[in-house]
């Protein structure tokens, strides 16, 4: 095994001088801090040392890091330290060592106003970039319609039904459920209100024209965001992590085409259908609390409802639907992509598909609500 490490103090000329012998590697690491502590107690601060390395035998990163360390701990003291001796050998692998940062970085004075107005730089840089990659996706989504339609036997229909019958057959019950308690909400709200001035009849029109027109379409946009978004971000970010989206790129087929465009399809298909389901039920639990706690009868209300609803209200409702259906689907494919290596990632980029979504669909409602005011639908 050799003979252990040493750091032997002894007097000199002018001072007190260090020779260390042996081996100083990670191997002797409890007996070279030892040696380090003591030695660094027991040399007198003000006077000059001198460590004499000729008779180290081996030396590793630790080794040079406990001699650098004993040099800087001495910095500070009145007395001069000297290195001496070191084998040519060891040259390289100290001085890595000793131009490693002297100094521990210094606490950045905090400036709120300069600081609030870097990150917003930051986070506008970060929307443009968001931006320029949903913009991407949307491109490589109509490049693949573009060759779909030129080879309409790409189209990949068994895994479109597939989705379709994931996102919406099976999505019906939540969506008819959520649409009527809504319904349900708002017709109940509307008598509590309105009959203090003696308007329950205009609650008619408020439900009529509030759920075909936004809140129907809003409600199951944000539910599919929710429900099928965050499942399309997850199923494509597990491939993703697996690497099976490059074992298909690797195989000559394009992702887009395999995986993203059917899932869309689906989404554009289905949206307009639950959003037809989901303002049924809605007008269906008006009706039901119209009639239960408003003591309006059935013929009445739907006779108010012919009255007060007209054929544009459900158009502007459907005319949404596939839109939202589009950046739902855009987004979350998107964030699925944009998965790394890690479960973190992927719940990240789950997340951030929800939330993307949900914003989104109501910014697109929104704009939709400018646009058809100025058309007058």
């Amino acid at each position: 095994m050799g003979s252990p490490p040493s750091l032997i103090a002894r007097s000199a000329a002018g001072g007190v001088e260090l020779a260390a012998a042996g081996p100083w590697t990670v191997e002797h690491a409890r007996s070279l801090d030892a040696l380090i502590d003591e030695t660094v107690r027991a040399t007198p601060p003000d006077q000059a040392v001198t460590i004499d390395m000729r008779l180290i035998t081996a030396l590793d990163t630790y080794g040079a890091w406990l001699i650098e360390r004993l040099m800087r701990a001495r910095e500070a003291l009145p007395g001069q330290t000297r290195l001496e001796g070191l084998p040519e050998r060891f040259h390289p692998l100290y001085e890595e060592i000793r131009s490693t940062e002297r100094e521990p970085a210094q606490v950045r004075r905090r400036r709120p106003a300069l600081d609030a107005l870097t990150e917003l730089g930051r986070a506008t840089a970060r929307f443009g970039q968001e931006l320029i990659t949903f913009a991407a996706m949307l491109g490589a989504i109509v490049l693949s319609i573009a060759r779909l339609i030129a080879n309409p036997r790409s189209f990949r229909l068994t895994s479109t039904v597939h989705h379709l019958d994931r996102v919406g057959w099976q999505a019906v019950p939540i969506m008819l459920l959520i649409t009527f308690l809504i319904g349900c909400i708002i017709a109940q709200q509307g008598f509590f209100h309105f009959r203090k001035f003696g308007a329950d009849a205009y609650v008619v029109d408020m439900v009529g024209i509030l759920v075909l027109r936004e809140i129907g379409v809003l409600i199951v946009a944000i539910m599919i965001a929710g429900r099928s978004g965050s499942a399309y971000t997850a199923e494509i970010g597990s491939m993703k992590m697996r690497e099976e989206i490059d074992a298909l790129r690797t195989m000559g087929r394009d992702p887009v085409e395999v995986l993203i465009l059917p899932r869309i399809v689906a989404l554009v298909i289905a949206l307009p259908i639950l959003t037809f389901l989901g303002s049924m039920a809605a007008l269906y639990g008006g009706g039901l609390v119209a009639w239960a706690y408003g003591g309006m009868s059935p013929d009445i209300y739907i006779e108010r409802l012919r009255e007060a609803v007209s054929l544009t209200h459900f158009e502007v409702g459907m005319i949404k639907a596939p839109f939202m259906a589009l950046v739902i689907g855009t987004v979350a494919c998107t964030q699925g992509l944009a998965v790394k290596g890690s479960a973190e990632s992927l719940g990240r980029e789950t997340t951030a598909s929800v939330v993307k979504s949900i914003f989104l669909v109501i910014v697109l409602d929104g704009l939709f609500a400018v646009f058809f005011a100025a058309v007058d639908m």
